[in-house]
């Protein structure tokens, strides 16, 4: 009975998977993309997690249960933990790598610099974050400029993107072989630096930050997305138009959170209120 419960939520988030996503507005896009990625995640961990405290024992709904459910349970939060230990050691190497680079204020901002002569910029840690800037970004751009990619560092300090990646990061590394996970990685990374834009352009002029995107993005670095939100990540070649254009329109403002949207997070409840079936 176990199994089969399984078979039926894996079969769901599969087909969750697949819905198309990449339309409408910013926060549509913004919401669906989260809501893909996530949910089919943590609704196989919830009933992964409802399965082995029923046990392997007894019966559920008049069906007797096996040992099969529990094994395919215990796999799947050993993965899940797996990927988890590993996210958060490489993460940790991250952080004490930052000992090893020279403090600077720069703007009124405590910034970490590396020695690179390509530009690059990137907010990096967990919940408090650090700036890292190397020399070929303060060598390539004018004070305005930097203002700019600097507000923009300072956008992701405000969303916590460092630590909210990290989780989603998590969920995408052990639900990868759910169809579109990449497709869904990418979609969310390239939203996550436009909301970065959009706010940042409430404190500089939206054309400085579009000019600092063009100037930064002739020489793109690709960095983990562990614990690390960049200004010129590796999907800035790709998409850099949309950004600019998102900053050139002006049409939709970042918006405040708003809890419907996260509505269905009490459908992963479901799960665990099955435990009482099983006796």
């Amino acid at each position: 009975m176990h199994l089969f419960a399984l078979l039926i939520i894996i079969s769901l988030a599969w087909i969750v998977r697949c819905s198309s996503i990449g339309t409408g507005t910013w926060a549509k896009r913004w919401h669906q993309a989260l809501f893909v990625l996530v949910f089919p995640a943590l609704l196989l961990l919830s009933t992964a997690i409802a399965v082995l405290y029923m046990g392997c024992h007894g019966a559920m709904l008049g069906i007797q249960v096996g040992s099969w459910g529990c094994a395919v349970s215990a796999s799947l939060l050993i993965f899940a933990l797996g990927c988890l230990g590993k996210l958060a050691y490489q993460g940790n190497q991250a952080i004490d790598q930052l000992t090893n680079y020279e403090q600077q204020s720069i703007e009124g901002n405590t910034a970490r610099i590396i020695e690179l002569d390509l530009p690059y910029s990137a907010q990096i840690g967990f919940w408090r974050s650090e700036l890292v800037v190397s020399r070929g970004l303060l060598a390539t751009l004018d004070q305005e400029h930097l203002k700019a990619v600097l507000a923009h560092e300072q956008a992701h300090v405000y969303y916590r993107d460092t630590f909210w990646f990290f989780w989603l990061g998590w969920l995408r590394s052990f639900s990868c072989w759910l169809p579109n996970t990449e497709t869904l990685w990418q979609e969310l990374m390239l939203l996550r630096e436009l909301r970065a834009d959009r706010q940042a352009a409430q404190e500089v002029d939206f054309l400085l930050l579009a000019e600092s995107l063009l100037i930064v993005a002739k020489t793109p670095l690709e960095s983990s997305p562990i614990l690390c939100a960049n200004f010129n990540d590796d999907i800035v070649g790709d998409r850099l138009n949309e950004r600019i254009n998102s900053l050139l329109e002006e049409t939709e403002p970042v918006d405040s959170v708003q809890w419907q949207y996260w509505s269905w997070l009490c459908l992963l409840f479901l799960p665990l209120l099955t435990i009482p079936l099983h006796y």
